[in-house]
């Protein structure tokens, strides 16, 4: 990182939490903070014997079950590293397993095409991330119903004008009127047009994949595209122990790229794992190395993320469950995991399962995003929006949500001592009985000493009830269309928009109108 960079950096680290926090909760767009870099310490919940253990485990797993790899080409290319391969099913020696998880970079840059909102990835860099794939919105109305291009455009413009938020993602929202074959390149282009930080690509398919990279390349260039991360992708292992033909399809195309996967089983603890926190970690732990192993035979060195998506399952329903004390749990193992392996790793932060911005989604979203900075993950997804375990974005839960990340980037950021000389003088001026109102020191700090939020309410009961006794849901949806009437687009070059516009004019001529 630069010397401007390291420096805004640890400004953002004193004042994330003030002048920048409250001029971005009064509703003007601001400058996103740069990436987080967390100043306490990762938390361990088990001791090191036990996280070698967990390893072990992982490494037997796939030395003696094995993997599968749905894809004839993967599968040349594990036997010519010399996996033990017996049709789809690959055993992979720990020393090889180990020796690719060892070419990844414990840190990358992911650059935005607006160079100031470039963020790094990995060691004590922390980045959050909005939600990604809801077929539903809760809207500015509070109705259920399905999302439209207008939904996904107003998702970016939030994560644009959230400060906190890092990245666009891609698939907020589905678009749900533009055909599938079609749908792809409207959420690219939504992405690249009303926001201009990192974002994430499409792994539907590879042809989709490609689109993606095409339309990167026509904004960043073609050569930049082909070796610098400007984008990161979402590829799912099928637990227990399957990586199928779409996902590898997928990694070809971004790995070969340079450009950055989450290698992140999706699993159903319970359902589709064992009924054990710790025996799910150590089947997950497998199915994410064997991903991360394969990328380094498409790419060398390229840069990856060790992922992982781990949800309860409610034993008297079959129902995925969020912020459940076990998710917690098995958040800190999976970073104690990373840390040793020395790989960047994603979790998520505000998934929840509750249906409405209520007690019980603040409850939940508390009780993984606490463990998700605790843990030191480096790309905290689902940071903003997610409802009904991700079947709805909430237009008030993505506004409440991107005020509390402004909280947790300042808890993340540790406690200054820059400015604890003149607070001792303070308490030596004012002396007993006094008050600190009108101190020189309170003067200066008064707006950056305390997160104040702007959608919580603290204030008496008198002045709620006279201000129309608003609910926090109401006072986020409130947020989020003041939010939207302030957005002002940062424009693409003429050139490139058209270079854009072309290109899906041209693709969508050739793209069916339906899926056969």
């Amino acid at each position: 990182m630069n010397a401007p960079a390291v420096a805004m950096t640890e400004h953002a680290n004193r004042r994330s939490g003030g002048r920048l926090g409250r001029k971005a909760l009064r509703g003007a767009p601001v400058t996103s903070f740069p990436t987080l870099v967390r100043e306490i310490p990762a938390y361990q919940m088990v001791p090191d014997e036990a996280v070698e253990l967990i390893h072990q485990e992982s490494l037997s797993i796939l030395e003696e079950v094995g993997c599968e790899f749905r894809d004839d080409e993967a599968i040349a290319l594990w036997k010519a590293a010399g996996a033990d391969v017996t049709e789809t099913r690959v055993r992979i020696d720990r020393g090889l397993l180990m020796e690719l998880v060892s070419k990844v970079p414990s840190e990358f840059t992911l650059n935005a095409r607006n160079p100031e909102r470039t963020v790094r990835v990995g060691g004590k860099n922390s980045i959050f991330v909005p939600m990604y794939g809801a077929p539903y919105v809760r809207d500015l109305d509070n109705n259920r119903r399905y999302g439209s291009l207008a939904d996904l455009n107003n998702f970016h413009k939030l994560a644009y004008m959230a400060p906190a938020l890092h990245s666009s993602s891609s698939v907020i929202c589905e678009p749900m009127e533009i055909a599938v074959p079609k749908r792809h390149l409207h959420i690219i282009h939504s992405a690249l047009k009303h926001s201009d930080k990192p974002f994430m690509g499409i792994v539907t398919s590879k042809e989709r994949a490609e689109d993606t990279m095409a339309m990167a390349g026509i904004v960043f260039g073609e050569e930049f595209v082909r070796d610098n991360p400007v984008l990161v992708s979402i590829t799912n292992c099928n637990s227990p122990l399957v990586w199928d033909a779409t996902m590898l399809d997928a990694m070809k195309v971004y790995a070969r790229h340079n450009q950055p996967l989450i290698l992140a089983p999706f699993a159903l603890c319970g359902a589709s794992t064992s009924a054990s926190a710790v025996g799910a970690v150590a089947q997950v732990n497998a199915e994410a190395l064997a991903g991360v192993a394969f990328t380094q035979l498409l790419r060398p060195g390229s840069p990856q993320i060790y992922g992982q998506f781990m949800v309860t399952v409610d034993m008297k329903t079959g129902a995925p469950m969020g912020g459940t004390p076990e998710a917690a749990q098995m958040m800190y193992l999976m970073g104690a995991l990373a840390r040793k392996y020395r790989l960047p790793w994603r979790t998520s932060g505000f998934h929840v399962g509750s249906k409405l911005n209520d007690a019980q989604a603040g409850y939940e979203a508390n009780m993984l995003m606490h463990a998700a900075i605790l843990a030191g993950a480096n790309y905290i997804w689902h940071s903003a929006g997610w409802l009904e375990a991700g079947l709805t974005c909430g237009y008030s839960k993505f506004a409440t949500d991107c005020e509390q990340l402004i909280g947790w980037y300042k808890y993340a950021g540790g406690l200054p001592f820059d400015d604890f000389k003149e607070a001792m003088a303070a308490i030596r001026e004012v002396g007993p009985q006094g008050h600190f109102l009108g101190t020189q020191h309170t003067l200066e700090h008064f707006e950056s000493a305390f997160f104040m939020p702007s959608i919580m309410d603290f204030n008496s009961f008198e002045q709620w009830k006279a201000e129309g006794a608003k609910d926090h849901d109401t006072r986020g949806r409130e947020k989020a269309r003041n939010m939207l009437a302030d957005y002002e687009e940062p424009k693409l070059d003429e050139g490139v928009a058209e270079g854009l516009a072309d290109f899906i004019a041209r693709r969508e001529e050739k793209l069916p109108d339906s899926v056969s």
